[in-house]
């Protein structure tokens, strides 16, 4: 496996789900500490690795997030039984029978999410899905105390379980967390192909904490960094999947990274956008347009901050997201980082203000 793989998979495998980031940014500070003149951290958890520029006074802001969704244990019944409440936007349709990991101050433990076998369900039970608030996970105990002993507490996250693994097609990518693990590692990487490149804007490159809640730290981090423009790297939908709709732009995997024109939380700042497309054909870097009316990105907090700061938000392709998996495609990764390294070249105090209104 090669350095990018490694750095891919250490990041999905570790868990952090929203306001418990620290195994993910411990991961990071050690990826951005080779390549950054200095390291910026918000109060947060947010982290960043900063590049000087060898001239020129503005600052770009490229910010990935360190949180995947997951659950926060809430019960523990006389059987041992875990209740949980999620952490993030989760379809309850996909979690029956699913493993997970419990993480607790001891270690980890396995889990299921318990499930009835169809046997003993009627024909209306069996159409009808199971709402959250009625599932468990079993851990493989008998009491509640014995669930205790081995270190399980009320307020302990959950995260699903999956291993990181290329499929049939090499760079078809399957892992847990590439929302927005994706983020993570382009932050790092950016940092390290522009390690001894002179640039001519402040670069500030890494991961903000509990954007899967309402896009908390990129108000932390935006008012710490306080950028001149704003990049949040995060995933968009695939829409090549049977079942996806492509009325709101395409997200074919292996054919691009995302340039999103608008989402739930943020318009695409147009003059920025447009910057970027130039960039993207001159380079021979292939974007796809989309538009994502529901949800958000970091942009969305990102670009209130402040007195505004144009922000826009750079993705890939992802497959079945907020989910246990996921699907990403290596190339449109590499293309997204590469995009992202020559929109930086790209910039100096100058062409910053002509972005602006």
């Amino acid at each position: 496996m090669d350095k990018q793989l490694e750095i891919l998979k250490s990041l999905t495998d570790a868990n952090g789900v929203s306001g418990f980031e620290t195994e993910v940014k411990e991961l990071m500070r050690d990826y951005l500490e080779p390549n950054s003149d200095s390291i910026i951290e918000d109060n947060l958890g947010g982290i960043f690795g900063k590049k000087d520029a060898k001239s020129g006074n503005k600052t770009i802001l490229i910010g990935g997030h360190l949180d995947e969704i997951g659950f926060m244990i809430t019960e523990i019944d006389e059987k041992g039984y875990l209740k949980f409440t999620p952490i993030g936007g989760w379809w309850n349709q996909v979690l029956l029978s699913q493993r997970m990991t419990v993480v607790t101050e001891k270690g980890n433990l396995v889990g299921v999410v318990g499930s009835k076998p169809p046997h003993v369900l009627s024909p209306e039970e069996r159409k009808k899905p199971v709402d959250l608030k009625d599932m468990f996970i079993d851990i493989g105990v008998a009491s509640k105390e014995e669930a205790e002993a081995v270190g399980v507490q009320l307020g302990d996250i959950i995260v699903p379980y999956t291993e990181f693994t290329q499929m049939a097609n090499k760079d078809y990518l399957l892992a847990k967390a590439f929302d927005n693990r994706y983020g993570c590692a382009l932050a790092v990487e950016v940092l390290e192909k522009l390690k001894d490149v002179d640039t001519n804007i402040n670069v500030v490159s890494g991961a903000t904490v509990q954007e899967e809640v309402g896009l908390r730290g990129a108000k932390t981090a935006a008012y710490k960094v306080k950028p001149d423009l704003a990049i949040a790297v995060d995933v968009g939908l695939a829409t090549d999947s049977p079942g996806m709709d492509s009325r709101n732009g395409k997200g074919n995997l292996g054919e691009g990274p995302l340039l999103l024109l608008l989402d739930g939380s943020n318009i695409g700042h147009v003059g920025f956008r447009r910057h970027i497309q130039k960039v993207a054909k001159d380079k021979n870097i292939n974007v796809q347009l989309q538009a994502i009316p529901g949800g958000g990105t970091d942009a969305g907090s990102f670009h209130t901050s402040h007195e505004g700061v144009p922000s826009v938000a750079i993705g890939v392709p992802l497959r079945y997201m907020h989910s246990n998996v996921s699907i990403m495609h290596r190339q449109d990764f590499k293309d997204a980082v590469d995009l992202v390294v020559e929109i930086i070249k790209s910039l100096d105090d100058e062409t910053v203000d002509s972005i602006k209104w």
